[in-house]
C-alpha cells in the first residue's frame, strides 16, 4: 500500500512539474527600451488583434508549409511603447532581439516591421494549422529559409 501511494505521489508530482514547465514554455517577456514591459502568454495573445498567415520556408528536411496565427511583433512593440526620448524615427534606430529557451537569438530591425517602411508581418505565433502551439514562436513570413524563426520564445528585447 505504501509503495502504491508513493508511486501515485511521484506520478502526481511529475505531472504537476510538467504542467508548470508547459506554462513556463508558453510565456515570454517583452522588455528593454520600452515604456511598459509585457509578460505574454498564449491566452494574452489570443485576446489581441491577430493575423493568420500561410508560411512556406526551406529547411534541411525540405520545404515546410503551415498556417500560423499570432500577433504582429510591431503591434506588441507598439503596446509596450518604445522608450526613445529623441522620438525621431525610432523604428530606424532600434532592433528587437528575440531569444529562445535554448539561447538562440535573432535580431529584427524595427524598420522592417514598421508599416511605413518594410511592413514585414513578423509575428509571435501561438497556433499552427489551427491548433495551439506548445510554445510561443516567432515566424517571419516571406523569408526563404526558416532560420529567423525562433521556437520557445522566452524574451523579446527592444534595443
Amino acid at each position: 500500500m505504501r509503495r502504491t501511494l508513493l508511486a501515485l505521489a511521484l506520478v502526481l508530482a511529475a505531472a504537476a512539474a510538467g504542467i508548470a514547465h508547459a506554462d513556463e514554455a508558453a510565456s515570454a517577456v517583452l522588455d528593454g527600451k520600452v515604456k511598459t514591459a509585457l509578460h505574454l502568454t498564449a491566452a494574452d495573445l489570443g485576446r489581441m488583434p491577430h493575423v493568420t498567415r500561410k508560411v512556406s520556408f526551406l529547411t534541411d528536411h525540405g520545404t515546410q508549409t503551415a498556417t500560423y496565427t499570432g500577433v504582429l511583433l510591431w503591434t506588441l512593440v507598439g503596446k509596450a511603447g518604445i522608450d526613445d526620448p529623441d522620438k525621431k524615427w525610432p523604428a530606424l534606430r532600434h532592433v528587437v532581439a528575440v531569444t529562445g529557451k535554448d539561447g538562440y537569438v535573432v535580431l529584427y530591425s524595427l524598420g522592417e516591421m514598421e508599416p511605413e517602411f518594410g511592413n514585414v508581418p513578423i509575428m509571435l505565433a501561438y497556433a499552427k494549422d489551427g491548433a495551439p502551439l506548445a510554445d510561443l514562436r516567432i515566424v517571419a513570413p516571406g523569408d526563404k529559409h526558416g532560420a529567423r524563426d525562433v521556437r520557445d520564445v522566452v524574451r523579446i528585447e527592444v534595443r
